[in-house]
């Protein structure tokens, strides 16, 4: 069979659907099917690193597509970026020999729209891995206006691809129910969470201390957040209470990613000397880096329940770290913990409740000394990649309506 697979991001970029796309093109072609990516040449957050044009890797033909690079300093820089990525796509996807399934990630928004027109065109069937749901989410931080011309435009855009699906990947029962609350059957709507990494990523003792040694962490309790710097998950509340505790100096804070946030985050870093800011890890130093936390991070805004999914919690379960969570309540990440207390230790705080959370963290310090790390039971068998990565791939070869 052959499938075409469309995102911005992919190998050998570091971004969570770069590799989470990657390891489902791999199975594809492992299980014997002719699969082609079509992505960016621009790596995501250093888009001066150039990938080649053309690349077969594992088995997958990887077609790359220019785009400009303006950046993410303001909304039309990313705006034109995107535009520029879109626009070389589609005359891409004219010339592309007809493909039996077309699958679209949310990289940049609208790449699902050029998918399920291309997949239309050709008769095949459409999927839809909904990795965040826009518009909707470009709302609900403020990017745009609900009644603006912009997002009624690309909420049509957007019900487009819903509606074309002939499958609908969902990431968690919160984003079952927006898509569900748009009009859109049920009976076509998957939920697979991503999976852990668990190939690459596992609790590393030796690149814990080695980690800690090289960043001045050593006999420091530290606090880390890994990941997507941006207003989709505010930091206010874990910068707030780092502040609080800027006289407890054995207590340390680390960002570690990028993002549209995280030159601000680095410029309030440089006020207190207890935090500490590094770019995305490669993925050979992920363990060590995660390991090197004595707690984790995830956040996740208000609004943001159901249309974004926190997909670290599961490699920061897999490290076996004890967790801090700020964000609401019920989530996907508090249903996942709410099972694994009192066997993992973790906190759950809402954003604005800094004070709350600056006493939690000794407390959790406190509870945790002396905390096995390792990955629990329930984390293998439902978030690991051998349990769903088989499962996603078998939903992608399975037949379904043409339209």
């Amino acid at each position: 069979m052959k499938i075409l697979l469309l995102n911005q991001v992919f190998y050998p970029d570091v971004v969570a659907t770069a590799q989470y796309l990657s390891d489902l093109a791999a199975a594809l072609a492992e299980r014997g099917h002719e699969v082609t990516v079509v992505s960016g040449r621009r790596a995501y957050e250093h888009p001066e690193t150039i990938f080649p044009a053309r690349e077969t890797w594992r088995g997958v033909k990887i077609l790359r597509i220019f785009s400009t690079r303006f950046g993410k300093g303001t909304k039309w820089k990313r705006a034109a970026d995107f535009a520029s990525f879109l626009f070389f796509s589609c005359v891409r996807l004219l010339f592309l020999p007809r493909q039996d399934v077309v699958v679209a990630l949310t990289t940049p928004p609208l790449i699902s729209f050029l998918g399920a027109w291309r997949a239309k065109l050709w008769r095949a069937r459409f999927c839809y891995w909904v990795m965040d749901f826009n518009p909707d989410e470009a709302i609900a931080v403020g990017w745009l206006r609900a009644d603006s011309f912009t997002a009624k435009f690309l909420e049509r855009l957007s019900l487009f691809s819903l509606r074309r699906a002939d499958k609908i990947i969902a990431l968690d029962r919160f984003m079952r129910d927006r898509i569900v609350a748009k009009g859109v059957a049920s009976e076509k709507i998957a939920v697979i969470s991503p999976w852990s990494l668990d190939k690459q990523v596992k609790f590393d003792a030796v690149g814990r201390e080695a980690f800690r040694l090289a960043h001045g962490l050593a006999g420091k309790y530290v606090v880390m957040y890994s990941g997507n710097h941006s207003p989709v998950h505010p930091l206010d509340t874990l910068m707030q209470a780092a502040d609080q505790l800027r006289a407890v100096t054995d207590i340390v804070f680390c960002f570690i990613g990028g993002g549209s946030e995280f030159s601000r985050v680095k410029k309030w870093a440089k006020k207190n000397p207890q935090v500490i800011c590094l770019p995305y890890q490669p993925l050979d130093k992920l363990s060590a880096s995660l390991s090197a936390a004595d707690a984790q991070v995830v956040v996740m805004g208000d609004a943001m329940l159901g249309l974004v999914h926190p997909s670290k919690i599961y490699n920061i379960l897999t490290v076996g770290a004890p967790l801090i969570y700020i964000g609401p309540e019920p989530s996907h990440v508090t249903e996942i913990l709410a099972g694994l207390k009192p066997r993992h230790p973790w906190i759950g705080i809402r954003h604005g409740e800094a004070g709350e959370l600056a006493k939690q963290i000794p407390q959790l310090r406190r509870e945790s000394a002396g905390h096995e790390r390792r990955t629990l039971a329930e984390v293998e068998a439902h978030f690991s990649q051998a349990a769903l990565l088989p499962h996603l791939a078998g939903l992608i070869e399975s037949p379904g309506r043409k339209t």
